[in-house]
């Protein structure tokens, strides 16, 4: 296991790498796109300015990390272990990913791209999705009760196919509950 070390400028898909285990390490601006991660740990682990995009993350561990401004496009996250999965993404790219199935609770979501990604059938019952772009995200049989959506922008959500209770949105993005119906809304 690597513990406790800074690493900088790497890019990890030229490295043979398997089964790696990374404590309270951090990775600023590497490289891990199209990468093979998967049975990695990643315990406690901040992620700076890095692509991870379409890395192979099948049994990754991601428990406690944090991704700041990284780009995260095309990322299976229902994949990795379930067990303490835990992260939060800031100012991320996290288009074309699916978080399908995932237990989201305990995962925070701030200033984040979030394209075409898809939560179906994820539970994310009392987040802050904090000014995300939710351009044509996926929610079919979602979890939101108490999400809160106030300063989310540019979802489409079914109340219908979705647990909506609680869920808090602000008076503009109400036609994004509308959409369905093709109503014209107007000031």
């Amino acid at each position: 296991m690597t513990e406790d070390k800074d690493f900088k400028n790497i890019d990890f898909t030229q490295l043979i790498l398997e089964g790696k285990e990374f404590e309270n390490c951090s990775f600023t601006n590497c490289n891990f796109s199209n990468a093979h991660i998967s049975n990695f740990l990643f315990s406690e682990c901040i992620f700076e300015q890095s692509d991870l995009s379409m890395a192979q993350v099948a049994n990754t561990s991601f428990q406690d990390c944090t991704f700041n401004q990284c780009k995260l496009i095309g990322i299976p996250w229902e994949q990795c272990n379930t067990f303490l999965l835990s992260f939060s993404f800031n100012f991320c790219q996290l288009n074309l990913g699916s978080f399908f199935k995932l237990n989201l609770k305990n995962s925070h979501f701030t200033q984040c791209e979030m394209h075409e990604v898809d939560f179906s059938q994820a539970n994310m019952s009392g987040l802050l999705l904090d000014n995300c772009n939710l351009k044509s995200a996926i929610f079919e049989g979602t979890n939101l009760q108490k999400t809160n959506f106030k300063t989310a922008s540019n979802y489409c959500i079914d109340p219908e196919s979705n647990q909506l209770k609680g869920a808090k949105f602000s008076k503009d993005g109400l036609s994004g509950l509308l959409d369905k119906y093709k109503l014209v809304i107007s000031d």
